[in-house]
């Protein structure tokens, strides 16, 4: 329960005390908030669970950020106004921020649009926004990143730097600057539903709580008047499609189930309707982005009456212009696998050894589980067990493990 709600008030609670101590003071909010989740673990055990969780952790978060503020020398002098903020949330015991009439309806769409200030780099945007938005660990940023803990930290210290020399407001973006914004918050958010569809750490191979919070707070932009743009429709469109097939990813152990192993009539049919509706808006301007491509593949998949029948030539056609739109590897990894479903496991795994030449892949363990699936199809046992095993040692979800291990056991000695 203690994690649900964590997952619901984190960025609620950080929004509170940014509004009131400025974003300069982002750290210091996400300090208190962390701090009063850790008491909340610590003493709800013993005391019991308060009649109302959400007011008692705002009031502790409060009372932990003033606690800091008043160990600090001279902090009166240097925040001028803090002690007036003080009284005012003190006094008025909601713990509400005051609604600017701006359109949100959600404290933490509006966190993120200040977090994605185009004064900090898109890689920064991001990285603060994920972390301050649900309290994601650097170890996890960086999962979603494909780059190391070290340099997310370093990141997201250099973002709060720049932040208070800056000085950047707590405010929520005009009207007229939003749409200048909303490129890092689609950003954030289809890493968010990523990090629920696929987990990069903990027990749990799929995390539905964080693909559905991801598919909300989408569909809230999507009802925005001046965010109801073709890629806000386009990521709603990937995320229903997707989070439809979200019962039947997995086992009953939990363990991964490839596309087809999975029972579609587990498939939510609503959702992959709605999201076939949601593509449609996406195609009403001239606008094509990543989303576009990542939704019409989605769709191909959603919308097979079974394995056979799904087109890949179609999904390949995709690829190709994703390909061209963002050379990066993990796209051209996908291609490969669409392209062995057209043209046979060799086609795919030449593809890979292109891939292979230009990018650094040796650390990524779909890499290996993707040259591990084409050789074995392709009748090479000995190179398919070495890939595999390499991706079984890259592992880190116990499911993952598990999902390897029988690959292994299927290759012919």
């Amino acid at each position: 329960m203690t994690e649900d709600l964590f997952r619901r008030e984190h960025a609620r609670l950080v929004s509170v005390l940014v509004a009131q101590l400025g974003l300069p003071r982002l750290q210091l909010a996400e300090d208190a908030v962390q701090e009063a989740f850790v008491r909340a673990l610590q003493t709800w055990p013993y005391r019991g669970i308060p009649d109302n969780p959400p007011a008692w952790l705002t009031q502790t978060a409060r009372n932990l950020a003033f606690d800091q503020l008043r160990r600090e020398q001279n902090w009166d002098r240097k925040q001028e106004g803090i002690g007036n903020a003080r009284d005012l949330w003190m006094g008025s015991g909601t713990g509400e921020v005051p609604d600017p009439t701006d359109g949100f309806g959600d404290e933490t769409l509006r966190l993120l649009f200040v977090c994605c200030h185009p004064l900090l780099s898109p890689e920064a945007q991001t990285a603060l926004a994920l972390r301050t938005l649900c309290g994601f660990s650097p170890a996890e940023i960086a999962a979603a990143f494909l780059t190391t803990e070290a340099a997310i930290a370093k990141r997201l210290v250099r973002a709060r730097q720049r932040i208070g020399d800056l000085g950047v407001p707590f405010t929520i973006p005009g009207p007229e600057d939003l749409p200048a914004r909303l490129e890092g918050v689609l950003r954030t958010l289809y890493l968010l539903f990523n990090e629920g569809y696929r987990a990069s750490s903990g027990d749990r191979l799929v995390r539905e709580e964080l693909c559905h919070e991801a598919l909300r707070l989408t569909l809230q932009l999507t009802a925005h008047p001046i965010l109801h743009q073709p890629r806000s429709c386009a990521l709603a469109a990937l995320m229903l499609l997707n989070a439809a097939r979200l019962p039947a990813r997995v086992d009953d152990a939990g363990n991964p189930l490839r596309l087809r192993e999975q029972d579609r009539t587990l498939w939510n049919v609503a959702m992959i309707q709605r999201g076939v509706e949601y593509l449609g808006l996406a195609m009403t301007g001239v606008e094509l982005s990543e989303f576009h491509l990542e939704a019409g593949i989605a769709a191909c998949h959603s919308t097979a009456s079974d394995d056979t029948s799904t087109d890949w030539i179609r999904i390949l056609a995709f690829y190709d212009q994703l390909t061209r739109m963002n050379p990066s590897p993990v796209i051209a990894l996908n291609r490969a696998v669409a392209l062995a479903r057209v043209q046979g496991a060799e086609a795919g795994l030449r593809s890979l050894d292109a891939l292979a030449l230009r990018t650094t892949l040796d650390g990524y363990l779909f890499y290996h589980a993707v040259r591990g699936t084409l050789s074995a199809e392709a009748g090479l046992g000995e190179d398919a067990l070495l890939h595999f095993r390499r991706a079984e040692s890259l592992a880190t979800l116990p499911a993952e493990r598990a999902f390897l291990a029988r690959r292994i056991a299927e290759i012919p000695r």
